[in-house]
């Protein structure tokens, strides 16, 4: 065997064990974290199957709702109630803004875009997962005069960054509701 083939079969030796020690250190973070309770952000457990969403949803908000709920969990959205498992009723979805600040001038320099979301949630058999509950969520936001266009797209992103936010809000404390037992009454 030559110089140079010896050397290239340490070189090869040597990547292999490279490799494999860096395969083993991606192992090794990938089970930490998976044993600290990490997981991605908007991923919630439902103990339900079928989930039907009713009441009075905004379209952007119901189809919020459906988006979490296919993407972030692993039920499926029913359109009749009577095929559901659980039945999510919006009872009111308010969205709006106010003036937060003025500027030197007396111009509007910012505003608070607000969206409150009512809702309840129960069962089939129409047992109370969740009662009657809402849910709040602002954000502030700044506003120039010379830029309203893109003020108003900014706005519209908002809302709707605003809108999956409270979505996954929900599905969260549905999920919270149904796992912890429910207190029983004499």
């Amino acid at each position: 065997m030559s110089v140079d083939q010896k050397a290239k079969t340490d070189l090869q030796g040597m990547n292999s064990l490279r490799r494999t020690t860096l395969g083993l250190f991606g192992l090794l973070s990938l089970s930490s974290l998976m044993a600290c309770g990490f997981r991605l952000r908007g991923m919630v457990d439902l103990p339900y199957k079928v989930v039907a969403i009713t009441g009075n949803p905004s379209p952007p908000m119901r189809a919020d709702l459906q988006r979490a709920i296919l993407t972030g969990t692993d039920a499926k959205v029913a359109i009749n109630p009577k095929d559901a498992d659980l039945v999510l009723e919006i009872t009111n979805d308010i969205s709006g803004r106010e003036i937060l600040a003025y500027n030197s001038n007396g111009q509007v320099s910012a505003y608070r875009l607000n969206i409150r979301v009512g809702f309840r949630a129960f069962d089939i058999v129409g047992t109370e997962v969740v009662p009657e509950a809402e849910i709040y969520i602002t954000r502030d936001m700044d506003f120039s005069v010379s830029t309203v266009l893109a003020t108003d797209v900014q706005q519209q992103q908002f809302l709707a960054s605003m809108r999956s936010d409270l979505a996954v809000q929900i599905l969260r404390r549905i999920s919270a509701s149904a796992r912890t037992p429910q207190a029983r009454g004499f």
